[in-house]
C-alpha cells in the first residue's frame, strides 16, 4: 500500500512540476519580445554573393554583416564602422584602404564548427569572402560590385576560369590580411563609391567552415556574425523564424540622430538586438498582407509598391479608424526609380531607337501615377531619383510627353505604321496582382498606337533568372538605391560590366566612356554636372520607359518602437523594440 501511495505521490509531484514549468514557459513566451513582419517576395536563397534583390537582402542582413554600415538615425546618410573597429585609413592616392577588424566578434554557434561553437572573426575571413565572391566557379551575381576594382583580383579570377577549382591560398596583392585583425584592400584605380559597396550583401563576411560543411546547401544555412540566428530555411518556406544571437557582440543603440528621430534616443546605449525573436511571413500578395496587418497579426506593412498605399493614405494621413487602432504612418521619399525595360540585345529593340521612342511617347505617365499612386509619386524623366546629386527637377524628357500623334509618327519611322508588321511583344512582370495591373495599364497604352502586348507573370526569382539569361523582350523592374549616389543608378546601363539587375543590356560607347570617367571622380560640382549630362544621355537613348519615383509608405502599430526605414538600411530589426504590455492590451480590445 505504501508503495502505491509513494508511486501516486511521485506521479502527482511530476505532474505538479510539469504544470509549473508549463505555466512558467507560458509566462516566458508572453513576456518575450516577438516582432512579426512580412516579406513581399519569395526568396532566392540566403547566400550573400548570390543576392540581387532587396527582398532577400533584408533577410540576409539579419544574420550576416559587413565591414561598414550606414548610421541608423543620421540624415544625410553617414557611413559608420560595423565589423570594422573604425573607419579605414586611406592612402593619399586613394588606392589603399586599411581596416582594423573589431576584436571579439564571434560567428554564431553552428554544427559546422568544432563542438558546435562559433569561432572568432579574423581579417583572413574577409580575404576568403572576397575571393569567394570572385571565384569563377561561383558565378556570383554580386561580383559586379568589385569587378575590376581590386588589384590582382580579376587576374586571379581569370587564371582559374577553366580550372577545376580556384586556389584560395594564393596571395592576391589587392586583398590581404596584414595580421590577425588588420585587412588591407588595394584598388586598381580610385573609386569614390568603394566604401559604400562594403555595406552590401556580396561583401558580407562568411565562414569557410560553413561553406565547406554545407556545400550546395549553404544557401539554406546562413552562418554569420549578425544579431539574429535563423532557425530553419528553405526557398519553399512561407515563414522564417529568427532568434536573438546569444553570442552577438556588444553593439549598442545609437547616441546621435537627425532631428526627426531624436525621440528614439531614449534607447541610447541599450544593447542590441532589442527583440528576442523575429517571425517573417512570405506574403507576395498585398491583400493577404493587409488582412494580417488589420488583424494585428503582423506588426509592420510596406505599401509602397501597391495601389492600396494610395487608398489608405490620403494627404499624408491615415484614417481615424486606423489611428484609433494604434496604427502609425511612416512616409518618406524613396531613392528609387521604376521602369518598363527594353532588353537591348533583343533584335526588335537593339537597333531601333524610333520604336523605343514611340513606345515611350505612348505611355501615359500621369494616368499611371493617378491610378496607382493617387498622383503622390513623382513622374520619372530619367534614371536618377530626387535626393541625389545629378537629379534635375526641371528636366523634361522629350520622349515622355504622352503624345499619341508623335508616337504614331515615330512608330511609322521605325517601319511599323499603325503597328502593322510588328510582332506581338511579351512583357514579363512579377506575379503579384499589382504588377499585373500595372502591366495591363502599359498594355492599354501601347494598344492605342497599334502595338500588341502579351503579359507573362513570373515568380520574382524566375523573373530575375530571365534577366540574367537575357531572355525577355520587355519587363517591369524597379531599382532602389544600394547607396546614396547617382552612380548606383547610372551603372545599370554601363555595358562592359552590367549587373543585370534591371536587365537593360544597354551598351552604348558614348555612355560607357562618360560613365567610366565619372565613376572615378570624387564628390564635387564637376562630378554633379557630369552626372546631369550622362543622365540626359541615357534618357534620350531610351533603354527603358521611365515611370515613377514612388514614395515609401509603411504602417506600423504603436507597440513597435524605433521604426525607421530607408533604401540604404538593411538589418534594421535589431534596432526595433516591442512593447509587450501595449500589444497585449491592444489584443484584449
Amino acid at each position: 500500500m505504501k508503495k502505491y501511495i509513494l508511486l501516486i505521490s511521485i506521479v502527482v509531484a511530476i505532474i505538479a512540476v510539469w504544470l509549473y514549468r508549463k505555466h512558467n514557459r507560458s509566462v516566458e513566451v508572453k513576456s518575450e519580445k516577438v516582432l512579426v513582419i512580412a516579406n513581399d517576395s519569395k526568396l532566392q536563397g540566403l547566400d550573400p554573393i548570390h543576392i540581387d534583390d532587396v527582398f532577400t537582402t533584408r533577410e540576409i542582413a539579419k544574420v550576416y554583416e559587413g565591414l561598414l554600415e550606414f548610421h541608423y538615425l543620421k540624415r544625410p546618410f553617414e557611413l559608420s564602422p560595423n565589423l570594422a573597429a573604425a573607419m579605414p585609413t586611406v592612402s593619399e592616392d586613394q588606392l589603399v584602404y586599411t581596416f582594423k577588424i573589431r576584436q571579439g566578434v564571434m560567428f554564431q554557434n553552428d554544427r559546422c564548427f568544432p563542438n558546435n561553437k562559433g569561432r572568432e572573426l579574423i581579417a583572413e575571413d574577409f580575404v576568403y569572402a572576397f575571393k569567394r565572391l570572385a571565384d569563377p566557379k561561383q558565378q556570383a551575381k554580386g561580383f559586379w560590385i568589385i569587378d575590376n576594382k581590386i588589384k590582382g583580383l580579376n587576374a586571379w579570377r581569370q587564371k582559374y576560369a577553366d580550372a577545376t577549382a580556384a586556389d584560395y591560398q594564393e596571395t592576391i596583392e589587392g586583398i590581404k590580411s596584414l595580421d590577425r585583425y588588420t585587412l588591407q584592400i588595394t584598388l586598381t584605380s580610385p573609386f569614390s563609391q568603394f566604401l559604400y559597396a562594403l555595406t552590401l550583401p556580396p561583401c558580407f563576411v562568411v565562414a569557410h567552415e560553413a561553406v565547406s560543411h554545407y556545400g550546395e546547401e549553404f544557401m539554406n544555412h546562413p552562418v554569420g556574425t549578425g544579431p539574429f540566428v535563423l532557425e530553419k530555411f528553405s526557398t519553399q518556406d512561407s515563414k522564417l523564424i529568427y532568434r536573438k544571437n546569444p553570442t552577438f557582440r556588444d553593439k549598442f543603440f545609437p547616441t546621435e540622430a537627425a532631428d526627426e528621430y531624436k525621440h528614439m534616443l531614449v534607447y541610447a546605449e541599450q544593447k542590441l538586438p532589442l527583440v528576442d525573436q523575429v517571425i517573417v511571413y512570405i506574403l507576395p500578395e498585398v491583400q493577404p498582407r493587409w488582412l494580417q496587418f488589420q488583424g494585428g497579426h503582423i506588426d509592420v506593412i510596406n505599401l509602397s509598391s501597391d495601389k492600396l498605399g494610395s487608398e489608405v493614405v490620403k494627404d499624408n494621413k491615415i484614417s481615424p479608424a486606423l489611428q484609433e487602432k494604434g496604427v502609425n504612418l511612416f512616409c518618406v521619399p524613396q531613392l528609387a526609380t521604376s521602369y518598363t525595360v527594353f532588353n537591348m540585345v533583343h533584335p526588335l529593340f537593339k537597333d531601333n531607337l524610333k520604336l523605343r521612342q514611340a513606345m515611350s511617347l505612348a505611355f501615359d505617365g500621369e494616368g499611371y501615377n493617378r491610378l496607382f499612386y493617387d498622383s503622390t509619386a513623382i513622374l520619372a524623366q530619367s534614371t536618377i531619383p530626387p535626393g541625389l546629386a545629378g537629379y534635375q527637377a526641371g528636366y523634361k524628357n522629350p520622349y515622355l510627353t504622352h503624345d499619341l500623334t508623335k508616337a504614331r509618327e515615330y512608330l511609322a519611322a521605325a517601319g511599323y505604321t499603325d503597328g502593322k508588321g510588328l510582332p506581338e511583344i511579351t512583357l514579363d512582370v512579377s506575379s503579384r496582382t499589382d504588377s499585373k495591373l500595372k502591366g495591363e495599364f502599359f498594355q492599354s497604352c501601347m494598344a492605342k498606337i497599334g502595338i500588341r502586348i502579351k503579359i507573362i507573370e513570373n515568380l520574382f526569382p524566375v523573373l530575375m533568372n530571365k534577366l540574367v539569361t537575357k531572355s525577355t523582350m520587355l519587363h517591369s523592374m524597379s531599382w532602389t538605391a544600394d547607396y546614396p549616389d547617382a552612380e548606383n543608378f547610372l551603372q545599370l546601363f554601363y555595358g562592359p560590366v552590367q549587373p543585370g539587375s534591371i536587365g537593360s543590356n544597354m551598351n552604348d560607347p558614348s555612355f560607357n566612356s562618360l560613365y567610366a570617367t565619372v565613376s572615378k571622380l570624387p564628390d564635387s560640382p564637376a562630378r554633379t554636372k557630369l552626372y546631369e549630362q550622362i543622365n540626359q544621355l541615357v534618357a534620350a537613348y531610351v533603354p527603358a520607359v521611365y515611370t515613377v519615383h514612388a514614395p515609401h509608405i509603411s504602417l506600423y502599430y504603436s507597440w513597435v518602437k524605433n521604426y525607421c526605414w530607408s533604401n540604404c538600411h538593411f538589418g534594421t530589426e535589431q534596432y526595433w523594440d516591442i512593447d509587450v504590455a501595449q500589444r497585449q492590451a491592444a489584443a484584449k480590445k
